[in-house]
C-alpha cells in the first residue's frame, strides 16, 4: 500500500506539473484557446495603439471565453474591465452589453446585490441606445432578483425573457433563462418542471458544447438525486451520441468516465470497469493526461474495495510507463501554457500601462506644480511691478507737484520785487493797482497749480493777466499781443499743461526786452493743428547769448530755475501721461533780434489727469 500511495503521489505531482486544474466543463476544445488568444491579441493591439474601444472589446471577449469555460471569477474580472473602459468612453451600448454580461456572472456566483446593480446599469444604458428588447430583459431581471420570495413572480419575468429570446432568436438568452427556470423549480422541489426546462435548454445549447455538457450534467444530477439511475444512464448515453462529443476524444473520454461513475453508484462494477478501461485506453491513445488520471483513480477505488491490489499496481505501472508518451501527445498542456502566457502578457501590459499612467500623472502633477509656481511667481512679480509702477507714478506726481509749487515762490518773488519798486518810487497808486491785479493773478495761479492740466481758456486768461501786470511795471519797455485760433477759443473742453508758458514769457521780459534801447515787442501765438496745439513765443530782445554776456559775476553764480523747472515738468508729463510735449528755445537768426520759443502740446479734450 505504501508503494501504491507513492505512485499515486507521483501521479498527482505529474498532473500538477502538467498544469491541470479541475474545471466544471468537461473537456475544452481548442476553440477556447483560440478565442482566448484572439482576445489577448486584441487587448495587446488596444494597448499599443491606445485604442480604448479595441481594448474594451478584447476584455469583453476574454470574459466571454472564460464564462463559457465556467471560470466565473476570471470572467467577472474581465467583464468589469470592459465595463470600466466603456464607461470612460461614455459608450452607452458598450456599458449596457458589458453590464448585463457582468450581472449574469455575478448572479451565477450568488452576488445578488451586485448583479441587480449591473442589470439596472444595463437597463439605463439600453434606454439611451433605444434598445427596447434589452431594456425589457434587464428590467425583468431586476424585478426577478428583487423578488426572491415570490417564485411565481420570478417565473413570470423569466417567461417574458424566454419569449423575447425566441422572438429575437437569441439562443444565449433562451438557454440562460430556461436554466434559471429550472433552478427555481428545483428550489421549490418541482423536479419534473426543472427537468423539462433543463432539457429544453439543452436542445437550444447543442451548438455550444460547453453549455450543452453543463446542462447534460445538471439533468443527470437531478435524476441521480431522485435515484432514477436508468434515466441518468440514458441521459449520459444520449450526450455520448452527440456529434460534438464524438468529434472530441477528450470530451468522449470524460463523459465515458462520468457514465462509469453512475454504474459504480449502482454497484455494477463490471460495466463500470469496462467503461473506465475504454476511457483510459482512449485517453492514453490520444494524450489526455487528466482524463487518464481520473479513469485510473476510479478503477483503483473499485479494485481496492474488491481487495484486488495487484490489479491496481499493474494499472499504475502501466500508466507510469506510458506517461511520457501521453504527455508528449497532450495538446492541452500547450493550450494551457498558451492561455497562461496570454494572461501573463495581459498583466504585463496592464502593469506597463499603470506605470505609464503613473509616470504621466507624476509628470502632470509636476507640470501643474511648476505652472502653479510660475503663475504665483508671475503674479508676485506683476504685483511688485504694479506697486513699483504706482510708486513711480506717485513719485513723479510728487515731483511734478513740487516743481509746480517751486514755480509759485519764483513768480511771487518777482512780482513782490515789482511792488517793492513802486513803493520805493513813492508811486502808491501804481503799487495799489499792481497789488490788486497781482492778488487776482495769484488766485488764478493757486487754482491752476492744483492740477497738471487746466482748461485752455483759463490758462489764456492767466497769461493775459500776467502780461498785463508786467506791462504795468515796464510800460516803456514792451508791448504784447496774444493771437489765438478761433477754433481753440470755441472749444470749451480743451486742456493744456498749466504754468508751462509763463516762465518763457517772464524770461523774454526780464532777460531780453528789459535791456533793449527803445520799446520792444512780445508776440504769443496759439495755432491749432490736426492733433496738437502749436505755441510760439517771440520777442525782439537782446537774445540768449547777449543776455548771458551781460550777466554780472553774482548773477552767473546763481542758476535760474524757471526754464529748467519747465523742461523738467515737460519730461515728467510726457512719461507720466504718455504724451509728446516738445519745447525748442533758440535765438533768432539775425544777431540781437530776440528769442523764439516753439512748443507743441497734444490736443487734449475732456482730459482728466
Amino acid at each position: 500500500m505504501a508503494f501504491l500511495r507513492s505512485l499515486y503521489n507521483i501521479l498527482i505531482v505529474v498532473s500538477l506539473l502538467c498544469g491541470y486544474t479541475a474545471s466544471p466543463v468537461y473537456g475544452q476544445a481548442n476553440t477556447s484557446t483560440e478565442k482566448v488568444q484572439k482576445a489577448g491579441k486584441k487587448i495587446e493591439r488596444g494597448y499599443k495603439k491606445d485604442n480604448r474601444d479595441t481594448l474594451a472589446q478584447g476584455y469583453f471577449d476574454l470574459g466571454e471565453s472564460y464564462y463559457q469555460k465556467g471560470e466565473l471569477e476570471k470572467s467577472e474580472s474581465y467583464y468589469q474591465k470592459a465595463k470600466n473602459l466603456y464607461g470612460k468612453m461614455n459608450d452607452a451600448e458598450g456599458i449596457a452589453k458589458s453590464s448585463r454580461a457582468l450581472a449574469k456572472v455575478q448572479e451565477d456566483q450568488h452576488k445578488t446585490k451586485e448583479a441587480v446593480g449591473n442589470y439596472e446599469t444595463a437597463r439605463q444604458n439600453s434606454q439611451k441606445t433605444g434598445d427596447f428588447t434589452a431594456n425589457i430583459l434587464n428590467e425583468n431581471d431586476v424585478g426577478r432578483l428583487t423578488k426572491p420570495d415570490s417564485p411565481a413572480v420570478q417565473e413570470s419575468f423569466i417567461q417574458q425573457n424566454i419569449k423575447l429570446g425566441l422572438v429575437n432568436k437569441d439562443t444565449g438568452e433562451i438557454v440562460s433563462n430556461l436554466s434559471r427556470m429550472a433552478d427555481i423549480s428545483l428550489l421549490n422541489k418541482k423536479n419534473s418542471v426543472a427537468l423539462d426546462a433543463f432539457n429544453k435548454a439543452y436542445q437550444f445549447s447543442r451548438g455550444i458544447p460547453e453549455q450543452a455538457l453543463q446542462l447534460n450534467q445538471k439533468i443527470t444530477d437531478v435524476y441521480l438525486k431522485d435515484r432514477n439511475f436508468p434515466k441518468a444512464i440514458e441521459t449520459k448515453k444520449e450526450v455520448l451520441n452527440e456529434k460534438f462529443v464524438q468529434n472530441s476524444t477528450r470530451i468522449k473520454a470524460s463523459e465515458i468516465t462520468s457514465l462509469a461513475d453512475i454504474y459504480i453508484q449502482i454497484r455494477q462494477d463490471s460495466t463500470a470497469i469496462r467503461l473506465l478501461n475504454e476511457s483510459y485506453t482512449l485517453s492514453v491513445r490520444n494524450g489526455h493526461t487528466l482524463e487518464a488520471k481520473k479513469s485510473i483513480e476510479k478503477l483503483d477505488s473499485i479494485f481496492q474495495k474488491a481487495n484486488r491490489k495487484e490489479l491496481s499496481l499493474q494499472l499504475y505501472k502501466d500508466f507510469l510507463s506510458q506517461l511520457p508518451g501521453i504527455i508528449a501527445k497532450d495538446s492541452s498542456i500547450a493550450d494551457n501554457r498558451i492561455m497562461a502566457e496570454t494572461e501573463i502578457r495581459i498583466k504585463e501590459l496592464e502593469t506597463e500601462k499603470a506605470l505609464k499612467d503613473d509616470l504621466i500623472r507624476r509628470k502632470n502633477i509636476f507640470n501643474y506644480w511648476l505652472m502653479g509656481s510660475i503663475i504665483v511667481l508671475a503674479a508676485f512679480i506683476g504685483f511688485i511691478l504694479f506697486i513699483l509702477r504706482k510708486l513711480r507714478i506717485r513719485n513723479k506726481k510728487i515731483a511734478l507737484q513740487s516743481l509746480r509749487r517751486e514755480m509759485n515762490p519764483h513768480f511771487i518773488f518777482n512780482s513782490l520785487n515789482s511792488i517793492n519798486q513802486f513803493i520805493a518810487t513813492n508811486n502808491e497808486l501804481a503799487a495799489n493797482q499792481y497789488l490788486t491785479k497781482f492778488s487776482t493773478l495769484m488766485r488764478r495761479v493757486m487754482e491752476n497749480s492744483k492740477e497738471d492740466f487746466v482748461l485752455f481758456s483759463k490758462e489764456i486768461e492767466l497769461l493775459q493777466n500776467y502780461l498785463d501786470l508786467e506791462k504795468s511795471r515796464f510800460p516803456d519797455k514792451f508791448d504784447f499781443t496774444i493771437t489765438t485760433d478761433d477754433a481753440l477759443l470755441a472749444d470749451e473742453q480743451l486742456y493744456i499743461p498749466g504754468m508751462l508758458i509763463q516762465p518763457h514769457l517772464e524770461n523774454a521780459i526780464w532777460h531780453g526786452l528789459r535791456y533793449i534801447n527803445g520799446k520792444g515787442f512780445l508776440q504769443l501765438t496759439f495755432t491749432r493743428g490736426e492733433n496738437e496745439i502749436g505755441i510760439i513765443i517771440e520777442d525782439n530782445g537782446i537774445g540768449i547769448a547777449e543776455s548771458k554776456r551781460n550777466k554780472t559775476d553774482n548773477q552767473k553764480k546763481r542758476s535760474g530755475r524757471g526754464i529748467t523747472n519747465t523742461l523738467e515738468r515737460i519730461n515728467i508729463l510726457n512719461e507720466l501721461y504718455h504724451q509728446h510735449i516738445t519745447c525748442e528755445v533758440e535765438d533768432k537768426p539775425a544777431p540781437g533780434r530776440g528769442v523764439r520759443v516753439r512748443m507743441r502740446v497734444p490736443l487734449l479734450k475732456n482730459f482728466k489727469a
